[in-house]
């Protein structure tokens, strides 16, 4: 059975763990160790390895020094070369090239953002079960099949964007950055009903940006898509 655990999910930072009641990994490293640790119980040597999706150190501030503490950290090239990381700790993947980490299988895929080498990872258990970790993308022009969990960007509504706008509250720079980097709840709902959520348990939304989201509006259009328990990751 997954189990999927959301530490904290912001542009302050984030940090997620996934099991299969057997190899947990985590997914994103982006606090201080010191601070992962805590939130872990100090429990770090549970964990099998860290996967990276891009090397915004809201995501990646904390895998420098976890890898000192003698974890794995996973990511692209690109990611590792912006970060200055080298050595036997850090090692690179490639998209749509499966690797493993004890009882997952882990499939990188390309995502859309501004940061090169930027990863999302599909990942299967020995019992076939599909788990999705898509954030920090703009949109995702793969199709997943038989999804058993999805944990995945919801950052914004587009009406809140324009009225943010239209008020001055946030630039028209600000704004396209985050049009092309970051996925939409419209984007999103497209994105589910193009892919296999029959068999999926429940949706995680990560990422919700401060003042271009609801939560609770986004929760509800997610459940009335898809028909399936929906919850958002708070900071």
């Amino acid at each position: 059975m997954i189990t999927f655990i959301p530490y904290a999910s912001s542009s302050s930072g984030n940090l997620y763990t996934v099991t299969d009641g057997k190899t947990t990994i985590m997914l994103e490293c982006g606090l201080p160790w010191r601070k992962v640790r805590e939130l872990l119980n100090f429990k770090t040597s549970d964990i099998s390895g860290i996967c990276l999706t891009h090397s915004h150190l809201d995501h990646a501030k904390g895998a420098k020094d976890a890898a000192k503490a003698g974890l794995d950290v996973y990511a692209s090239g690109n990611t590792f070369d912006s970060l200055g990381l080298s050595g036997h700790r850090f090692i690179e993947v490639e998209p749509n090239q499966k690797f493993i980490i004890g009882t997952w299988k882990i499939l990188p895929f390309s995502t859309i953002h501004d940061c090169e080498g930027s990863l999302g990872f599909l990942m299967e258990n020995e019992e076939r079960e599909a788990f999705l970790f898509l954030t920090d993308s703009m949109y995702s022009v793969a199709k997943f099949p038989a999804l058993s969990v999805i944990a995945i960007e919801c950052n914004n509504l587009e009406g809140t964007l324009s009225d943010n706008i239209s008020s001055g509250h946030i630039p028209a720079t600000v704004v396209r950055r985050i049009r092309h980097s970051h996925m939409s709840l419209q984007t999103l709902i497209k994105m589910l009903k193009a892919s296999d959520v029959s068999k999926c348990r429940h949706i995680y939304l990560l990422h919700l940006s401060d003042s271009n989201s609801d939560e609770a509006k986004m929760i509800r259009a997610v459940q009335e898509a898809t028909g399936i328990p929906t919850s958002a990751c708070s900071e």
